[in-house]
């Protein structure tokens, strides 16, 4: 069983990022439960959401506690919010920044374990707007090697948004997975 746990901000789109996760998993012919943890319920308070992905039923109900892969919409994060508890030595950090590694401040990590996504930047460029969950997801699907395929990702997207909306996110799924593509040199085994 993959385990994925999302750290964003309210209005970040946290919830949703880990439901598309899970409808692309659940389209790549995996079993998938997406679920959210709240605090406080309001614009820009640090929000966890988790998304489990296997090829059996999943009975398991309770917070990600050890995820496969972090996945951070939100850099501030990492010096304010224990994001990287429970992270195992094989674990990945998904991590939505322009910042060069030098910059992060997370020397508790190793450089080969945080791959490094400027998500919101592919977003504007693709979108027009500061969305990073597509990107992400696309960077995910990169770095997974088939959990999670990118057109699996892409159909999740198309599903639920429309137009220009949905062209838009697919593209910047599709720019994130190419980048994480060329720069990930020992990918997760799906």
């Amino acid at each position: 069983m993959f385990q994925v746990r999302i750290h964003g901000r309210g209005g970040q789109g946290v919830v949703t990022a880990a439901e598309l996760l899970s409808v692309a998993a659940f389209t790549a012919g995996r079993h998938a439960q997406a679920f959210p943890s709240f605090g406080s319920e309001r614009t820009g308070a640090p929000i966890v959401a988790f998304c489990r992905i296997d090829t059996r039923p999943i009975r398991l109900r309770e917070p990600v506690l050890q995820p496969d892969v972090l996945i951070v919409q939100d850099s501030t994060l990492i010096q304010r919010v224990a994001v990287f508890d429970g992270l195992p030595p094989h674990g990945y950090v998904l991590l939505n920044t322009r910042r060069p590694w030098e910059q992060l401040g997370i020397e508790e990590l190793t450089p080969d374990r945080v791959v490094l996504v400027p998500a919101t930047q592919l977003a504007i460029v693709h979108l027009g707007r500061p969305l990073p969950n597509a990107a992400l997801l696309g960077g995910f699907a990169a770095l997974s090697r088939g959990l999670v395929p990118l057109d699996a990702v892409i159909t999740a997207i198309r599903d639920r948004f429309q137009g220009a909306v949905g062209d838009g996110n697919a593209a910047a799924a599709a720019a994130a997975y190419t980048l994480v593509r060329e720069t990930v040199q020992e990918p997760l085994h799906a």
